[in-house]
């Protein structure tokens, strides 16, 4: 990888014309928000997006996560800017690390020569890298229930699964400062599903105290890892129910100006699949990106009801300004208005079905690659993070795409 971060300082904010257009536009809103969705292997895309803000300056009030990007949240909003990216590099160095078994070919090539390989020979290191995180599990993660017949003996919820994910704690103990997540200036939200109710919930670092419980269980993707107590209650991976956490940023009774990065790992755009493991593979886009645009677009059409709201609002005659209904209609009416700067992590020819448990360290550093480059491609053009306007406030970016 080009920009390998393991023995670098973190860059100073962007300067310059650019960098101060930048940070004029990120200083109109209330709120900056970094929103990441589940995705496994495929999360280390996110700690690309989050060394490119670090290199402009943007420091997010606010992170989301579902799953790996729970995960990832754990470790943002854990440390210090002067220490994120070392911290967050250091973590996925950890947990892509060969166990037993050695790595692919390709962790031993330069990223150059290694981005340049496709084909057969990159498909089979890829499908080495699975394979070995199947047998073996990946330190610091999870690791295989032995002897396997532990797996047909289980009779707890917290042991009914193929993996141990118990060193997953200690992990992030050791990668984040939780006394930060819970007193740091950085809002944390985390989101799960209560195996008892099906009910969706986020842990939520302004409403209760976060411990590692509450990322593990965010990342509890059954049947592999196992449901997580928290409270008396057992929850599982809360890509179960929805993996993009964006409303939770967008329902915040507040409702400030927001500017919000959406890193997804799951494209919900493709071709119709040729074959068994194409057709894996498009179930598991398609399942995963969580009707992304769809959840945008109700963000979007809410937002206009609001807007319509406060202008309806404004027409009421000053005798019925104590009505009940336009103190209620008051309440929830609001002129908030939003950027989404989505991020989109898009497959490599090579990749398959397996991906999102390819822990493999040179495609880690791939994915991190293509994150970075994205980001800095977003940020480059600091028009496109200015406020909406009043009569257009909900404004999506897809690449160099503006959906207004």
């Amino acid at each position: 990888m080009a920009d390998d971060t393991r023995d670098t300082p973190t860059p100073p904010p962007a300067t310059g014309p650019a960098g101060s257009a930048l940070h004029a536009a990120i200083a109109e809103y209330g709120v900056i928000a970094l929103v990441l969705q589940g995705g496994g292997a495929l999360g280390s895309y996110q700690g690309g997006v989050a060394q490119g803000l670090l290199e402009a300056g943007v420091e997010p009030d606010w992170v989301a996560g579902i799953s790996i990007g729970a995960l990832n949240a754990a470790i943002i909003a854990g440390n210090p800017p002067e220490r994120r990216l070392e911290r967050l590099r250091a973590f996925w160095d950890a947990i892509c690390a060969p166990q037993w078994l050695p790595a692919s070919w390709a962790v031993q090539w330069p990223e150059a020569i290694v981005s340049r390989i496709d084909g057969w020979p990159r498909s089979l290191a890829n499908a080495w890298d699975a394979t070995r995180a199947i047998l073996e599990g990946q330190p610091g993660f999870f690791r295989p229930r032995l002897p396997p017949y532990e797996v047909l003996l289980a009779d707890t919820p917290s042991a009914a699964s193929f993996y141990d994910t118990s060193p997953l704690r200690a992990t992030l103990l050791e990668f984040a400062d939780f006394e930060r997540i819970n007193h740091g200036p950085m809002r944390v939200s985390v989101g799960a599903v209560n195996v008892g109710t099906g009910n969706f919930t986020y842990f939520d670092n302004r409403q209760m105290r976060l411990a590692p419980e509450h990322f593990m269980a965010s990342g509890a993707l059954p049947p592999g890892f196992p449901a997580v107590e928290i409270d008396g209650e057992f929850y599982w991976d809360g890509g179960l129910v929805s993996n993009t956490p964006l409303s939770v940023i967008l329902d915040e009774h507040s409702r400030p100006d927001a500017l919000v990065f959406q890193v997804d790992l799951w494209s919900a755009g493709g071709t119709p699949p040729a074959n068994v493991a194409e057709v894996a593979t498009r179930q598991k886009d398609i399942q995963y990106s969580s009707r992304t645009r769809m959840i945008t677009e109700l963000q979007r059409r809410d937002q206009q009801l609001r807007k319509l709201l406060l202008d309806l609002v404004k027409l009421v005659p000053g005798e019925h300004h104590d009505h009940p209904a336009r103190r209620e209609a008051v309440r929830l009416a609001c002129a908030r208005r939003v950027n989404v700067q989505h991020l989109i992590y898009r497959d490599k020819p090579c990749e398959s079905h397996y991906k999102d448990y390819q822990f493999g360290p040179a495609t880690m550093r791939e994915h991190w690659a293509s994150g970075l480059d994205d980001i800095r491609k977003a940020l480059s053009d600091p028009q496109r993070l200015v406020k909406p306007s009043a009569d257009k406030p909900f404004v999506t970016w897809d690449g160099d795409k503006k959906v207004v």
